[in-house]
């Protein structure tokens, strides 16, 4: 009997063990992951050229809008800002000739980036032909990212997504 009990013990605390070192292992992952993401981060806001992709739209007065099946995207470059992103908000001036959405394609007269405790953060200022665009756009080391455009014309909106490599032309199309 006290044989039984002891190897149930001995049994009891081997289980134990193993599985204080497959926890271990499993935060260790995390924290590999997480650094591999920081870099992935900083290479991408070092090189200066790459696109912000909204998972959800954040309108000054209205509900939060889901994106996820809507394609859109902010092309970042010291050399020309790229926008492809859907409106959902109070429009100040109409302009009939024009699509919806914020979709320009500019060089920016202003490229600030700063680098925070928290990550980065990228101030951008934009004129096209119909509107001028104040972009801020807020990195977390781990390419998570808020971005808020204030335009001229229409009410200012909020997206949250994530940073990620241009793609070649013909995948945004």
């Amino acid at each position: 009997m006290k044989t039984r009990d002891f190897l149930l013990m001995v049994l009891i605390l081997l289980n134990f063990s193993t599985s204080f070192s497959q926890e271990k292992s499993k935060k260790e992952i995390r924290k590999e992951h997480k650094i591999e993401q920081q870099k992935k981060t900083e290479a991408l806001v070092n090189s200066k050229n790459f696109m912000f992709v909204a998972n959800r739209a954040i309108p000054q007065g209205y509900p939060t809008v889901d994106l996820n099946s809507n394609p859109n995207h902010l092309k970042f470059s010291p050399e020309l800002i790229e926008s492809y992103m859907p409106f959902f908000g109070r429009t100040y001036q109409v302009n009939f000739n024009r699509e919806g959405g914020f979709k320009f394609k500019a060089k920016p007269e202003s490229y600030d980036l700063l680098i925070t405790q928290k990550g980065y953060d990228l101030k951008v200022k934009v004129k096209d032909n119909n509107d001028s665009y104040d972009i801020f756009l807020n990195i977390s080391p781990e390419g998570t990212a808020s971005l808020t455009i204030a335009s001229n014309n229409r009410s200012t909106i909020s997206y949250n997504g994530n940073i990620e490599p241009v793609p070649a032309e013909k995948e945004l199309e």
